[in-house]
């Protein structure tokens, strides 16, 4: 039987880091925070990102079949916390945020970051609430140097 207070409690110990993933379809932009990614594979590079399924940014990569992921900097605990409300609710989450689109895959890509990967789909999973995406790298930049944003500094709590 599952002890349902200790799965929660030993799940939410799994160490993340905080990105906002960008997503595009079309000529729509989307982004939201994403914490559950990690690196898969040296060659060809790859990076595992979960989706959630119900949501706007989920259905843009399951079309385009691409997305970016910008690492933020230890002391950006307000970005991210912009970036995990839905599109529908606030609008444009980009408005206000100085952002470029990759060369590669065009999703967008906050400038005041540590930088970014960008990725072409290769694979998805779908099973429970979340997709598994893997994405190859197709392209990188470092912006500048310094610390990741991880959840555990935030005082959030994501999983469990």
């Amino acid at each position: 039987m599952l002890d349902e207070q200790a799965k929660k409690t030993l799940l939410r110990k799994i160490p993340h880091g905080l990105y906002i993933c960008g997503v595009k379809d079309g000529e729509e932009v989307n982004g939201f925070t994403a914490s559950w990614v990690m690196q898969g594979s040296f060659a060809p590079p790859l990076v595992i990102n979960c989706v959630k399924q119900d949501s706007k940014s989920h259905a843009m990569i399951k079309a385009s079949g691409v997305f970016a992921l910008s690492f933020l900097e230890a002391s950006q605990k307000d970005l991210a916390q912009k970036f995990f409300k839905p599109q529908r609710r606030v609008g444009n989450k980009f408005e206000d945020i100085e952002f470029y689109l990759a060369p590669e895959t065009g999703c967008p890509v906050i400038t005041d970051t540590l930088g970014y990967v960008e990725c072409r789909v290769i694979g998805a999973t779908e099973h429970g609430d979340h997709t598994v995406y893997v994405g190859e790298v197709v392209g990188a930049a470092v912006h500048k140097e310094g610390d990741p944003l991880l959840l555990e500094s935030t005082g959030w709590q994501y999983g469990g």
